[in-house]
């Protein structure tokens, strides 16, 4: 929409205490800093550096492969950013267009809390980026790339210093790979989006009820009974770390247990906790099945399978899960309620804890430190190992004030589909954690978002990831008072074109997955009236698509549908409701404010009976017309209270009860579609704009 453009550029930056916006001139045209996550210090100066062939870059002071491979891909991104081949390769002396200078490596296994600063200098006449290491060289590099805009006479870069580091050192992503495996290309096409977000852990959920991902030498019936065939051999883990490094990654491998562990006791019923037999899990859930905690044949086992693991993932870091175990195997065990009694365990809480401080034991044996999700702190664990929370900061604050090193999860877990802005709201020094003394503040590391992956496929992977975990990788490496939610959108919008250019398939995916859907034999306006809908709608929030769903849902189940095409967080729907706000807060005087709303209501409306031809050809696009025939029935009742708001006359309350009811109604009937109508308390708005006397004025 026309409009949606045009009020997006109405939309400025905010200034910040550390970081102040100031339009700069080029040829005329100003090139804004669309810089994502924010510097922690920027001053801006006149003028801006062009981009042409003639762009060279080189390196002073210490060099590596690594760096040269940055160099390289460097030219390669900003290639692809602009379209102009450089012909010359990075130098290792002599004048350049960009200087690069690295005082020394980085840790051959890069560490928790390296030195990731870096500064950078833009002038008309060149540009300086300085680095203690090679870690700040690489996060330089893609600022760089942020800030090459288009200009009237080409392409340019805006005069400014920068002066940059991370508020917190663990900036982390994990992907589960265990319900929905994900091939190495998807892997990396997201470590790419981590480099470009300054983000420096990727968490590789490895195991699941669901698969066993992983290549073990030591026990190879592991994946050939426990994955169906898909899991990544030793060769592609190394590939992966590999080309993790070069871009500031570390990988932290997670292997879940005592629960969450079907997969493993397919091939292995010996050092499970219930008689079997077993097969992978196909539905989602908490299930029954653990390891045994009171056999010593699980701690031989686990034994061997840490000491391999650990030889293979490099980093310190080695995740051991421990969440969620129902217990069940456990009481139903006489064995193992005998072990209680002898050792005066009480609950299975004490048991797993039991547990815990044996794997941590052997993981402290293989010279690698444990992380466990909430459940793994009980009295007397030692304070080396590290929490990962997913229960909230009172938990996460709980841990620091009794000495544990933590990493907030909780609010950052994108298959929830909650917008970019509610991720960005959370904060791991927020709420409690903001009474910690500073020391205390210090063992909270930073966070890590979520991408559980009960509903992602390789497909669309991509989508339920980015652009908003652009957001939560900004609130863990910029300052806190960066909070200004219209330059954050801003900013998200210009880097999720860019990600684009990396390779991601977030934007791209959709128009694939509605052909699918429409059929070789739609028209144009067909598929146009389809993308209309899908960038309308978003999926169901939270955990509640599986109460919408006509069958229980499997991992077998095909992800093909509408809900599985639409994005996280629909645009035209926010602005939509940043519209309806700034209408309703003009008393209805914006005219033209409403001649936008009015124009996107329209469409809307009739959005349906596009539609129509479609759905009885395509029963992927008949299951959703519950969600189209939604749409369009409420945008008709709030084009109708605009039209009154714009009269002047005031809705009656039984005419504002009665449309906010029908409203609602909408709401669930979308929901049939495991849909939701993410417009609708922008429509209830203007129902109350359009029932408050005297609120709209001509």
């Amino acid at each position: 929409m026309t409009w949606i453009k045009s009020f997006a550029s109405a939309v400025l930056l905010a200034s910040f205490e550390l970081f102040t916006v100031v339009s700069v001139t080029h040829a005329q045209s100003p090139i804004p800093l669309n810089v994502m996550p924010l510097p922690a210090k920027v001053q801006r100066a006149e003028g801006a550096l062009k981009i042409d062939a003639s762009f060279t870059i080189a390196f002073a002071g210490y060099r590596e492969p690594r760096l040269d491979r940055a160099g390289q891909r460097f030219l390669r991104e900003l290639h692809r950013q602009t379209g102009i081949v450089f012909f010359s390769p990075a130098k290792s002396t002599g004048p350049a267009t960009l200087t690069i200078a690295a005082d020394h490596q980085s840790k051959p296994v890069q560490e928790l809390g390296e030195d990731e600063s870096y500064t950078l200098d833009i002038s008309p006449a060149g540009a300086r980026l300085h680095a203690t290491n090679t870690l700040g060289i690489l996060h330089g590099l893609q600022t760089f790339l942020q800030l090459v805009a288009i200009a009237s006479e080409g392409f340019a870069v805006p005069a400014v210093h920068i002066e940059d580091q991370p508020r917190f050192p663990w900036r982390g992503l994990m992907i589960d790979v265990g319900r929905h495996f994900e091939p190495v290309e998807a892997i990396k096409r997201n470590l790419d989006g981590m480099e470009a977000v300054k983000m420096n852990v990727f968490h590789w959920h490895l195991t699941e009820n669901q698969g066993f991902r992983v290549e073990s030498r030591k026990f190879p019936k592991l994946q050939e009974f426990g994955s169906d065939g898909l899991y990544y051999t030793q060769d592609e883990i190394r590939d992966v770390i590999d080309y993790a490094r070069d871009r500031g990654i570390r990988v932290v491998p997670e292997f879940d247990m005592p629960g969450h562990t079907t997969a493993w006791l397919v091939s292995h019923p010996e050092i499970a906790s219930g008689s079997g037999p077993y097969a992978i899990e196909r539905k989602w859930g908490v299930f029954d099945p653990a390891m045994d905690p009171t056999s010593e044949k699980t701690y031989k086992f686990l034994d061997d399978f840490i000491a391999e693991m650990a030889k293979l993932f490099p980093d310190q870091f080695f995740h051991i899960g421990g969440d969620e175990v129902n217990g069940k195997e456990w009481d139903a065990n006489p064995k193992i309620q005998a072990f209680k009694r002898s050792h005066k365990i009480k609950t299975n809480a004490e048991l797993q804890a039991y547990f815990s401080g044996r794997v941590q034991d052997l993981v402290t044996k293989h010279k690698k430190t444990p992380i466990g999700w909430d459940e793994i702190l009980v009295p007397g664990v030692p304070k080396t190992i590290v929490i990962q929370s997913w229960r909230g900061l009172d938990s996460l604050t709980a841990a620091a004030r009794m000495g544990y090193r933590g990493i907030l999860s909780s609010g950052y877990y994108l298959d929830l589909g909650w917008s970019a802005a509610r991720h960005y709201a959370v904060d791991p020094l927020g709420g409690p954690a903001a009474s910690l003394s500073p020391g205390e503040q210090q063992l909270i590391l930073g966070g890590e978002s979520c991408m559980w992956s009960e509903y992602v496929s390789a497909e669309n992977i991509d989508s339920r990831i980015w652009p908003r975990n652009a957001a939560i990788a900004e609130r863990l490496w910029s300052p806190a008072d960066a909070t200004d939610l219209a330059s954050m959108y801003d900013r998200l919008n210009a880097e999720s074109e860019r990600l684009e250019w990396l390779g991601l398939t977030h934007r791209s995916f959709q128009r694939l997955m509605l052909q699918r859907i429409a059929g070789s034999g739609a028209s144009l306006e067909e598929l146009s009236a389809l993308t209309d809908l899908a960038r309308a709608l978003e999926h169901q929030k939270d955990y509640t698509r599986e109460e919408s769903a006509a069958s229980e849902p499997t991992s077998f189940t095909p992800l093909n549908r509408l809900v599985d095409a639409v994005y996280p967080e629909s645009e035209v729907s926010r602005q939509f409701s940043v519209a309806a706000d700034q209408y309703a807060a003009s008393s209805c005087r914006d005219s033209a404010l409403a001649a936008q709303i009015r124009a996107q209501l329209i469409e809307w409306t009739g959005l349906d009976a596009r539609l129509q031809s479609l759905a009885q050809r395509s029963q992927l696009m008949k299951e959703a017309s519950p969600a189209s025939a939604a749409l369009s029935q409420a945008a008709k009742i709030a084009l109708e209270a605009l039209d009154e708001a714009v009269k002047g006359a005031p809705l009656s309350p039984e005419q504002r009860k009665s449309q906010s009811d029908a409203l609602n109604a909408l709401e669930k009937q979308a929901h049939g579609s495991q849909l939701t109508l993410p417009m609708l308390p922008a429509l209830q708005k203007l129902l109350d704009t359009a029932s408050a006397v005297g609120a709209c004025t001509r």
